[in-house]
């Protein structure tokens, strides 16, 4: 994409009301636009990268065998009612009546639509296991919206629902779903820590939380420090994760905690996600059931998993970044590579970035184009705040050689090549 036809309104002044560096960082760098409070538009460059992180949640989801489907934003309240959340869920659900004076609300989580769906269809146990997942935008009336997209009035969700004939099956359910998220939150760059946690409006008796480590967390967590010695890039671990101790603040009894006092650790975290296991919660005041082998009547056990993905950008931030701005790591950059043209004024200089250009895309490499006639200066300021793994500047000194001058976001490192050899480095 040349930068002449994209829109990125880039700002020089950090937001007064921003407060933390994600959301510096994305108003900055032209992710985001505020439109109220905890009220966002996704602009081209906050939007791609949202669409990579979707992607990569559903890879895993489709490859474990997990349906998706669509459900609406709107919800009758009838449904709510069925199951007794309508009025113990609070002030944060946004109530509304249509013309006719029906109650229904803007959807802050599905366990009652999925459920209503589910007892329409299924009516035998040789149906099951099922579960389905989607992605959709959610609606909470915060009471105080803040840290930009962190915690918002209208944020974009991971929800899928797991449905088991007994206990023993929906054990494994949420064991399935609980190795999926470290897999998904790996191939995202992230260190997560399995917390085991309450849960909340939701409900149900088991519930892990899944945090990344930050400053300006909202959680506090407990942990044995055994997690810091483990790399959570290795799949091999995932099964280790699950044993260690690992609590958020509801949770943790310092007088059961069986960790010795030198190795637990006390930190702030960022939630990116959350699962339950809530057995007959819903299902039993709902009427969800179906005939077992015997031809007698089952009420079916349910879990539910959530991944914030409209949080996870401004997560990934918070861990990836420096003083001049945003370092992405790979699979969710919204371009491969940044290619800046020193000179679109010297005809030598304009010809090579405009084949260099040419020859990245006919590799299939995902790449933005500084074709503008802003400073030397100014671009590289920009490369840098945006954040794209790597950065392939055109200019004479180089083009005397034959040469591009490659940079590395994460490091900082420059190295004068050929194009081919950055190619060959880029598509590792």
């Amino acid at each position: 994409m040349k930068i002449s036809n994209f829109f990125l309104p880039t700002l020089k002044q950090i937001p007064s009301d921003a407060q933390i560096p994600s959301h510096k960082l994305m108003l900055r760098s032209g992710m985001i636009r505020q439109e109220g409070a905890g009220i966002y538009t996704w602009l081209p460059l906050g939007l791609r990268v949202l669409k990579k992180i979707e992607n990569i949640i559903r890879e895993e989801h489709d490859q474990a065998g997990i349906n998706e489907i669509l459900m609406p934003t709107i919800q009758s309240a009838d449904i709510w009612k069925e199951s007794g959340r309508y009025e113990d869920y609070g002030k944060e659900m946004l109530r509304i009546k249509d013309r006719n004076k029906r109650e229904m609300l803007y959807g802050p989580t599905n366990e009652e639509m999925i459920t209503a769906i589910l007892r329409s269809y299924i009516k035998s146990y040789k149906e099951l296991p099922i579960s389905l997942y989607h992605i959709q935008w959610k609606f909470r009336d915060e009471i105080r919206p803040r840290f930009g997209v962190m915690r918002c009035r209208e944020f974009l969700m991971k929800d899928a629902y797991s449905f088991d004939l007994n206990h023993e099956a929906a054990k494994a359910s949420y064991q399935k779903m609980f190795s999926l998220y470290l897999e998904v939150f790996r191939r995202l760059g992230l260190k997560t820590i399995p917390v085991e946690a309450d849960s909340g409006a939701i409900g149900g008796d088991l519930s892990h939380e899944f945090h990344i480590l930050s400053d300006v967390g909202e959680s506090v967590i407990y942990y044995d420090s055994d997690f810091d010695m483990i790399d959570p890039s290795d799949k091999s671990n995932f099964s280790k994760l699950s044993k260690i101790y690992a609590a958020d603040e509801g949770k943790h009894d310092p007088k059961k905690c069986s960790i010795p006092k030198e190795k637990l650790k006390k930190a702030k975290g960022i939630e990116v996600g959350h699962i339950f296991y809530f057995g007959k919660k819903y299902s039993e005041p709902m009427k969800l059931s179906v005939s077992n082998e015997k031809g007698n009547s089952v009420t079916l056990e349910m879990g539910s998993y959530g991944i914030g993905v409209s949080r996870l950008p401004a997560a990934i931030i918070e861990v990836n970044h420096d003083d001049a701005g945003i370092i992405w790591p790979d699979s969710v950059s919204p371009f491969q590579v940044g290619l800046i043209n020193l000179d679109p004024s010297d005809k030598k200089t304009n010809e090579a970035s405009d084949s260099f250009y040419t020859k990245l895309r006919e590799n299939n490499i995902d790449v933005l184009y500084d074709n503008s006639e802003e400073r030397p200066g100014v671009k590289f300021a920009n490369m840098d705040l945006i954040g794209l793994p790597w950065q392939i500047t055109v200019g004479k000194k180089t083009l005397s050689n034959n040469n591009i001058d490659l940079k590395r976001r994460s490091d900082g490192k420059r190295q004068e090549m050929s194009l081919d050899s950055a190619l060959d480095l880029i598509s590792k």
